[in-house]
């Protein structure tokens, strides 16, 4: 087994580690609207860096796209604006039918991922971005909280038929993902974990149960991660998740450490980059940082950035990341 992929496997299994394997992902949003673009950006973080793991960082509209919902590629850094959506009320969600899974935003996806593992997959495990079915109703309907949580209360019925719909269109996605070499998954249900946007009993109805249908279409994945986003996460709710890395904003608001999450659980823990701030620290603040959040962890954990760092984090913060892997 390649070295990379070995270290990761190992550190999944709480095994002894040479290092801990590291990672991080950014945006460049002027080369995510196409295959070509996509996979040659990750391939160059990945060689300019020497990543332990590729998370295949997509445009967050791909999957809404599917549906019929258009939006403005960037001409700068920064996100891109929505032009149009599907869902504009509550009655809207009763009309969302599974989307095709050759839609060409899903198979530009997948055509980059395939670039990827072709041109590394040998040396470094890739995995998959795929966002979660209340995710991505949210962004049908034009945001994370508002306006579905409002559409939630008038239309629940609506609501559970379309997240069927689209748990369907993202299994089928996560097959076709592993037919073109994907390790595993970067499942991702965005904000909507923080109990700051979402109430618990809202995300028990409408988000856990197709959380974990999409989950159990990626179990022969060789591993998968969960990312819950946000502050106040609420990290209990998610600690039986089917997966093998649980990864967040260990220095967010209201967010556990990752010693106390490895301390709840069997599965190994993703984080300790404090992504926000890193681009006001200098090297010694940084290393005593992430000294803090991985306090006496000697494997078990992936080091890697709460979330995205900035899409303009200079190469120098990067590359002072995968140095530091080799001080802990």
């Amino acid at each position: 087994m390649a070295e990379k992929k070995a270290r990761l496997a190992s550190a999944i299994a709480k095994e002894d580690v040479d290092r801990p394997p590291v990672t991080l992902w950014r945006h460049n949003f002027l080369r995510e609207w196409s295959a070509g673009d996509l996979a040659d950006e990750t391939i160059g973080l990945y060689r300019r860096f020497d990543w332990d793991l590729i998370k295949l960082n997509p445009r967050w509209s791909y999957l809404p796209e599917a549906w019929g919902n258009t939006y403005e590629p960037p001409t700068e850094q920064r996100f891109q604006a929505e032009v149009s959506r599907v869902v504009r009320e509550a009655r809207d969600l009763d009309a969302i039918e599974p989307a095709d899974r050759n839609h060409p935003a899903l198979r530009e996806q997948l055509d980059a991922l395939h670039r990827v593992v072709n041109e590394v997959g040998d040396e470094v495990d890739v995995i998959h971005t795929v966002f979660s079915p209340l995710a991505v109703v949210g962004l049908i309907a034009g945001g994370i909280g508002p306006p579905l949580v409002s559409y939630a209360e008038e239309n629940p019925s609506g609501l559970e038929r379309a997240l069927g719909a689209v748990c369907a269109t993202i299994s089928a996605h996560i097959q076709d993902a592993l037919d073109r070499g994907a390790a595993g998954f970067f499942f991702a249900p965005l904000q909507w974990t923080s109990l700051d946007i979402c109430n618990a009993s809202l995300y028990e109805r409408f988000g856990r149960p197709y959380d974990l249908q999409v989950l159990e279409t990626a179990r022969e994945a060789k591993f998968n991660a969960l990312h819950v986003c946000g502050n106040e996460i609420g990290m209990e709710r998610f600690l039986d998740y089917p997966v093998d890395l649980l990864s967040w904003d260990d220095s967010g608001k209201g967010n556990p450490s990752l010693v106390e999450v490895a301390g709840k659980t069997d599965r190994a823990v993703m984080g300790g980059i404090p992504h926000k701030r890193i681009h006001k620290m200098n090297f010694p603040e940084l290393l005593s940082s992430v000294e803090e959040s991985v306090g006496q962890l000697e494997t078990g954990f992936v080091l890697a950035g709460g979330c995205a760092v900035g899409a303009l984090l200079e190469d120098a913060y990067m590359r002072g990341v995968r140095d530091l892997a080799d001080k802990l």
